[in-house]
């Protein structure tokens, strides 16, 4: 077939695709009236799992999954905006990974509302100016960030609605050469995540915490002699030159964010899910042990397990756990029962399904 033929081809097919995705969004349009009319929620993380995952069960190529989850994303993320206009508050500003972590869950045809710490993000969601939040919550390599499961305690009508697992490259970023650097600026826990890189290949150079990473950028962006750590997409926006690439001490290096909301229903169990409880324990030997023998004995698993203190009382703590499995699957549902009666409070934070693996 000639070159002129497979562009006609092209063509063609471009035209059906558009016709298809229109009737796709009329229909949406009829969804999001329906919502409207019962009170239904308009992200239904759930839905959008099981259209994913039965459609990449059914691609056989040469397109791979993770390309079609991105078309379908942007998709997703169109239709999301004909129902509602949708605000997604972040932990910001524009260009940090929770930014780049809200974009693969929401497309880029919501609205984005960058905020300057933690606490303003819970805030807009509980006070209804932002639908949903994106935070950071754990890191492969610096473990939980403690400030987000803190916000859970302030703001009691924020829920987890969905996460988002994302690999994490950090890179060193300038105005200048790298024999030209005296200081380098980035948020503490990318220090963290690259604490060896910098041990080995710039010892003598001063390593200065910043709020954020962007922060860290526009900071080297005015300076010759200084660096930024950020995502090399960061490069571009701030007008800087990648010096090295990849210089995160572990290559799986990937951190896990939440999507929060303020909606009453939790999302409907999928198969491959995830819930997230918060309690507090009465003061007694052995009592965590006890609390947690209800998982072993409905062979649940636990993926992680954080204490933070208390504001109320010296020494006692409030525990944040993650099981494998839904709310409402029989083995959890027994296991929470047997919780709650030995805790002086308990909380679901939220069911939903569990993330993709990093990518």
């Amino acid at each position: 077939m000639e070159l002129d033929e497979l562009r006609k081809k092209i063509d063609s097919l471009d035209d059906e695709i558009l016709r298809l995705l229109n009737q796709r969004y009329e229909t949406v349009v009829k969804i999001g009236s329906w919502k409207k009319n019962k009170s239904g929620a308009i992200y239904v993380p759930e839905r959008e799992k099981a259209v994913l995952d039965r459609l990449c069960s059914q691609n056989h190529g040469p397109m791979s999954n993770a390309t079609l989850r991105s078309v379908y994303r942007e998709i997703m993320s169109g239709a999301l905006s004909l129902e509602y206009p949708l605000r997604v508050a972040y932990l910001g500003p524009e260009a940090t990974y929770t930014h780049h972590a809200a974009l693969s869950k929401f497309g880029r045809s919501v609205g984005y509302v960058p905020k300057t710490n933690l606490r303003e993000v819970f805030s807009a969601v509980a006070s209804g100016h932002a639908e949903y939040g994106c935070v950071p919550v754990e890191n492969s390599t610096e473990g939980v960030v403690s400030h987000t499961l803190d916000m859970f305690l302030e703001w009691p009508d924020v829920m987890i609605c969905a996460e988002i697992n994302m690999q994490i490259h950090h890179s060193l970023l300038s105005l200048s050469g790298i024999s030209q650097i005296r200081k380098v600026y980035a948020h503490p826990q990318t220090f963290g995540q690259c604490r060896c890189w910098f041990r080995e290949n710039m010892p003598g150079v001063e390593l200065l915490e910043t709020s954020s990473n962007t922060r860290a950028c526009e900071l080297a962006a005015k300076d010759p002699e200084a660096a930024a750590v950020a995502s090399p997409v960061a490069a571009d926006v701030y007008g800087l030159a990648s010096l090295r690439d990849r210089i995160e001490d572990n290559p799986d290096n990937t951190t896990r964010f939440l999507v929060i909301g303020n909606q009453k229903k939790m999302a409907s169990p999928t198969g491959t899910d995830k819930t997230s409880v918060c309690f507090s324990i009465r003061d007694r030997v052995g009592a965590l042990y006890d609390c947690l023998l209800p998982f072993k004995t409905e062979e649940l698993t636990l993926s992680m397990i954080e204490s933070r203190p208390s504001r109320a009382k010296n020494w006692e703590y409030h525990f944040f756990i993650d099981i494998l499995g839904h709310k409402d699957d029989e083995p959890v549902k027994k296991a929470l029962s047997d919780l709650e009666s030995m805790t002086s409070a308990m909380r679901i934070l939220g069911s939903y399904p569990r993330g993709n693996e990093a990518e």
